[in-house]
């Protein structure tokens, strides 16, 4: 006969034990922690009067099935037929029980249909609901957040949620504008919610598709003036002696303390007042204390780098905001990206950064605005300023020899393009 020590029993494994707790006829066996089955193992060894072995042979049999020795010992590696049986017994009956069993095997698949016709009911009520509750239309440019949800901000400065579903359904991105009609704030809601997408960018959401990128569609020249209107008297020089249009490729220009940031924030104040105009600002290495000027003057940057920022860190948060205009001036939106500075990128970022606006012949436009202390190459306006006009309080502070646009009269006709030679040439 074997000696089962603790031993043995320790190192034997889960499902050895397991045998010898059912040759031992030890109840709820399968629910003990190991430490506890052998445990009661061995109590039970201890004050059983006779062991497996002095067991009548019918009683093996009809425990371990067919006959001969079936004794369930760790050293005989019992787990033969009569682990199979216990399989059968214990694990396989109470598995059915859990899952309904054989009597009730259509039972999943009807509590799945019960489930799914349960969602149903709840969508077509949430529906109703919303459609009860309906409230006014609004419109506004949506900014998405990290979770997928959207805030929609309409002319008055009111906030509306717009679900991540609605914003991958239609496939919205930063800066379109949304219209639709909302429904209240519930009692755990912090914002009205969209109940449904109308239009995005001025067009019937039905219609709206991303379409292909607007590096691969045609390109024209810009040949739609953006009407600045402004008291700025460098302002005002600008949109008369410079034009500039929708897909303008654009640099004010000048020497250190000439004004390029000043003017630049002033034309982006001017460049709000354009309805359909989406307005990116990116401060990418400018003094820390010009980002509170660009807020003060009601403009709030899509992205604020003082001078810590490294080249590159500067470099990809501009390519961040200009892929942002791509994608509004893919859907046939208008995008204007302001940038201070180009200066201090990595050598050829400047110009890639440049060379993303243009005017695309399906409707859109991305126009960049960037300052920088000389002309980058390939714009189709400079603006450079006179640092000698500018540190002397003399406006505008236009350097008009070296600024201008390539084919004025697409943007203001032959007549304004004639009218602009001459102004130039009598302000020399």
């Amino acid at each position: 006969m074997t000696v089962l020590t603790r031993d043995l029993l320790t190192s034997s494994p889960l499902a050895d034990l397991h045998a010898l707790a059912s040759e031992l006829a030890i109840d709820g066996f399968r629910r003990l922690r190991r430490e506890e089955l052998i445990d009661r193992i061995s109590e039970r060894r201890s004050g059983d009067a006779g062991d497996a072995d002095e067991r009548p042979a019918g009683r093996r049999r009809r425990r371990g099935g067919r006959g001969g020795d079936a004794d369930a010992t760790p050293e005989n590696g019992g787990r033969g037929e009569r682990q199979g049986d216990d399989r059968e017994g214990d694990e396989r009956p109470s598995r059915r029980r859990r899952r309904g069993g054989d009597e009730s095997s259509a039972a999943p698949s009807d509590n799945g249909r019960d489930r799914d016709r349960g969602r149903d009911r709840g969508d077509r009520d949430r529906n109703d609901r919303d459609r009860n509750e309906q409230g006014e239309n609004v419109e506004g440019a949506i900014a998405i957040g990290a979770s997928g949800s959207a805030l929609l901000t309409t002319g008055d400065g009111a906030e509306v949620y717009v679900s991540a579903g609605q914003v991958r359904r239609c496939e919205l991105v930063d800066g379109d504008r949304v219209s639709g009609p909302t429904r209240p704030a519930r009692n755990s809601e912090r914002y009205a919610s969209l109940i449904r997408v109308e239009s995005i960018n001025g067009r019937s959401a039905d219609e709206v598709a991303p379409g292909p990128k607007p590096e691969v569609q045609t390109a024209v020249r810009p040949h739609e003036l953006l009407a600045i209107e402004s008291d700025d008297p460098t302002v005002a020089a600008i949109a008369w002696l410079t034009p500039l249009g929708r897909g303008s490729r654009a640099v004010i220009a000048g020497p250190h303390a000439s004004g390029k940031s000043e003017a630049l924030r002033r034309l982006g104040a001017a460049l709000k007042g354009i309805d359909d105009v989406e307005l990116l600002t990116v401060l990418a290495g400018v003094r820390p204390e010009e980002l509170g000027d660009w807020r003060d003057a009601g403009l709030t940057p899509t992205v604020e780098l003082d001078l810590s920022a490294g080249p590159d860190q500067r470099a990809k948060a501009i390519d961040e905001a200009v892929d942002q205009g791509r994608r509004i001036a893919g859907r046939g939106g208008h995008a204007v990206v302001l940038i201070d500075t180009l200066d201090g990128l990595p050598e050829g970022a400047a110009r890639r950064i440049l060379a993303a606006a243009r005017k695309l012949q399906a409707g859109g436009s991305l126009t960049i605005i960037a300052t920088r202390e000389a002309p980058v190459g390939g714009e189709s306006t400079v603006v450079r300023l006179d640092h000698a006009l500018t540190s002397t309080d003399r406006f505008p502070s236009l350097d008009l020899a070296n600024s201008g646009t390539l084919r004025p009269e697409l943007l203001v006709g032959d007549e304004g393009a004639k009218a602009i030679a001459k102004a130039r040439a009598e302000l020399r």
